[in-house]
């Protein structure tokens, strides 16, 4: 998906692939569950999750994937492991299929991001 110019997420999801609107209407629920006090936003044009005006978790319908960032460093170090086997780029977790996507290792990242603030990459 190219950059969505939408003005907030229920726009975002209106616009996306409907085989990816469950998988991303999903993230969002996580999201929205698992980030008290987190600002649910628009930044760089896809839905993005920030504290204190520093987004911190943001997701996006790509091309070819399903992309779930994740901004804190420490967070993903904290994770490596549980990490190692996924498609991972410098902060941002890929799912190709949107059936592939583990909403249980999501639900971890999204509970550590909010157990503290931290710095983002």
């Amino acid at each position: 998906m190219v950059r969505s110019e939408a003005e907030d997420v229920d726009g975002y999801l209106a616009e996306v692939p409907e085989e990816r609107k469950d998988a991303l209407a999903g993230l969002r629920a996580l999201c929205r569950a698992e980030l008290k006090g987190f600002s649910e936003v628009m930044a760089y044009g896809m839905p993005a999750y920030e504290r204190d005006g520093v987004t911190e978790i943001a997701f996006a319908s790509q091309k070819q994937y399903v992309s779930f960032y994740l901004m804190r460093s420490d967070v993903r170090e904290a994770f490596e492991e549980q990490l190692a086997g996924q498609d991972m780029g410098k902060g941002c977790l890929r799912f190709r299929k949107p059936e592939k996507i583990d909403f249980d290792l999501v639900r971890d990242l999204l509970r550590a991001t909010a157990a503290r603030p931290g710095t983002v990459c």
